[in-house]
C-alpha cells in the first residue's frame, strides 16, 4: 500500500507544530531566572549614599540575598523574598534599603564597606542567578585643604613682609629727603653769610 501524497505533507505540518508546541511549553515551564547588573563597579565617598542596583526576572517567586565580602570577612546584608518577609542583619539594620527589582540602598557608607557585593536570585524552583558589584570607598582628603590653608597663610605673611619693607624704604627715603633739604638750606644760607661778609 502507498502513502497518499497529501497526507505526508500533513504529516510534516503536524510534526513541525508539534515541534513548536513542546519548546513553547518547555519554556513556559517555570524555572528560569535572569539577572542583570547594569552598574558593577561603584566608587563613593565617606558618608555617601550608594545604590546597589540589581534588575532581574523569573517566573515563580523569588529569594534575594546581598553579602558583602571585603578583608573583614563575610557579612550577609539582607535577605528577602518577594512580597513577603526581609530580614536584614543587625549590622545593616538602620543602613539598607531594598527594592522590589533586587536592588539595595546602602546609606552612610564607611571604609569598611569597600569591597565586593554578592547579589543571589533563588528561583523556588530550584534555578540561581548571581551578579557581584564592586564597591569602592574613598576618605575625603583633607590634605589637599591644609595645603591651600598653609600656602595662603604663607604668602599672607610674604605680603606683610613686603609691606613693612616698602614702608620702611619710604620713611628712609624721606629721612633722605630732608636731610639733603637741610645740607642744601644750610650751604644756601652760608653762601648768602659770606657774601654778605664780603660785601
Amino acid at each position: 500500500m502507498r502513502p497518499l501524497q497529501g497526507c505526508r505533507g500533513r504529516g510534516v505540518v503536524v510534526g513541525t507544530v508539534t515541534l513548536c508546541l513542546a519548546a513553547g511549553w518547555a519554556l513556559q515551564t517555570p524555572g528560569g531566572v535572569s539577572l542583570v547588573v547594569p552598574q558593577p563597579n561603584i566608587n563613593a565617598t565617606v558618608a555617601q549614599n550608594i545604590l546597589l542596583s540589581v534588575e532581574y526576572s523569573c517566573r515563580g517567586v523569588a529569594t534575594i540575598e546581598w553579602k558583602h565580602v571585603s578583608s573583614w570577612g563575610t557579612t550577609s546584608i539582607v535577605e528577602w523574598r518577594s512580597g513577603n518577609y526581609v530580614n536584614i542583619s543587625t549590622v545593616y539594620k538602620d543602613r539598607v534599603t531594598t527594592f522590589e527589582n533586587g536592588s539595595i540602598q546602602l546609606r552612610n557608607v564607611g571604609m569598611r564597606d569597600a569591597g565586593y557585593y554578592f547579589v543571589t536570585v533563588m528561583e523556588e524552583h530550584g534555578t540561581n542567578a548571581y551578579g557581584t558589584i564592586v564597591v569602592n570607598v574613598y576618605e575625603i582628603i583633607y590634605e589637599d585643604l591644609h595645603f591651600v590653608a598653609v600656602l595662603f597663610a604663607f604668602l599672607a605673611a610674604v605680603s606683610a613682609i613686603l609691606i613693612c619693607f616698602m614702608w620702611l624704604c619710604n620713611k628712609s627715603l624721606h629721612l633722605f629727603q630732608k636731610k639733603t633739604t637741610h645740607k642744601l638750606t644750610a650751604s644756601a644760607t652760608e653762601e648768602t653769610e659770606l657774601e654778605t661778609i664780603e660785601c
